[in-house]
């Protein structure tokens, strides 16, 4: 993408999603209709539809040649990713955001013929904007953020994951992940994928395990963590299918091939 062309599409963006952050404040005390989709815990709000329209209407305006996938099904059906696409999630932890009016983001990543060049995540309650552009480092607010550190072991990691991994599930035998929380310092869960990216680009988390994403829950943590020298795969360590739902593992990339390497001892 050229860069003048980049610049543009991000300033206003960035603008977008603040104002849309001022939207949800305004709004998110009134009486709000909660409906679930794939299950019970699987929430949607009309709040989060209506942020996803908001972008929907002012992408077409603006840039009528671009493409959008979003979360709430506002945006279009595409096949993939050539020319530029908006990858957007309006309210990244809506659970969170019904329950605790906090811990949630806008999530917005742009990617040019499969390759991210833009992404914003923005924590609405703290009022803080993560957003980074291809090849121009990542920043938190103002501040850029450093490269991640390569002092890191997997004894002294803190890694996202939630408590899934410890159940039965259908990628990893229980008993190993169990045997990876006891391996690591610590583990946390935020609710918020694009928070945890979020985190992990500060650094301040060392890794996210999740066992099953959308494109909209990564496509801007994505873009982020690969500024500051991280790296996102499948728990396999494959490239992650940008159309599709993956398992996810984002990480220090030091500590990559240790974790994939523990996971695989109980892979189903």
């Amino acid at each position: 993408m050229d860069e003048t062309i980049r610049n543009d599409i991000y300033d206003q963006a960035v603008q977008w999603v603040l104002e849309a952050g001022t939207i949800i404040k305004d709004e998110m005390n009134a009486p709000l209709d909660i409906e679930t989709k794939s299950n019970p815990n699987d929430l949607v709000t009309v709040l989060d539809k209506r942020i996803e329209a908001y972008f929907v209407k002012n992408i077409k305006e603006q840039y009528s040649n671009h493409l959008i996938v979003g979360e709430e099904g506002y945006g279009d059906s595409i096949t993939s990713l050539k020319g530029t696409v908006w990858i957007i999630d309006p309210i990244d932890g809506t659970m969170n955001f019904v329950h605790q009016k906090r811990n949630f983001a806008i999530s917005v990543g742009i990617y040019q013929d499969g390759v991210g060049e833009i992404g914003i995540i923005y924590d609405v309650m703290s009022d803080i904007l993560y957003h980074a552009k291809k090849g121009e480092g990542a920043y938190k607010n103002k501040e850029k953020l450093p490269q991640l550190t390569t002092d890191v072991k997997l004894t002294n990691a803190i890694i996202g994951m939630n408590h899934f991994w410890l159940c039965k599930n259908r990628l990893v035998d229980e008993t190993t992940t169990q045997d990876f929380v006891k391996e690591v310092r610590g583990t946390r869960s935020y609710g918020s994928a694009a928070l945890e990216f979020a985190y992990t680009a500060e650094g301040i988390e060392n890794g996210y395990l999740s066992l099953g994403l959308s494109p909209w829950d990564v496509a801007a943590g994505i873009v982020i963590v690969n500024e500051v020298g991280g790296v996102t795969t499948d728990i396999d360590g494959n490239k992650i299918n940008m159309l599709e739902k993956s398992s996810i593992l984002t990480c220090n990339p030091i500590l990559q091939d240790e974790i994939i390497s523990f996971l695989q001892r109980g892979r189903k």
